[in-house]
């Protein structure tokens, strides 16, 4: 299943959130400097949908606030 995101970096309050549109903003509390949200949002999201972490894998965005995941 392919995910789009919208990452919210150094955020106060880690959460994840849906909007009237249906897309995931995910907030989490890491900067966005040599891939440190990348794998805070990859660990967010596999909290969220149960899954063990190595099944999120960011496809394309990773410098970008826009980011798409796939979650196996």
């Amino acid at each position: 299943m392919k995910i789009a995101v919208i990452a919210h970096t150094n955020a106060k309050r880690p959460r994840i959130e849906k909007d009237l549109l249906g897309a995931l903003h995910v907030y989490v509390n890491a900067p966005p400097q040599e891939g440190k949200a990348n794998q805070a949002i990859e660990k967010a999201l596999a909290e969220y949908f149960q899954v063990k972490k190595t099944q999120v894998n960011l496809i394309s965005g990773a410098k970008s606030k826009n980011k798409l995941f796939e979650i196996a």
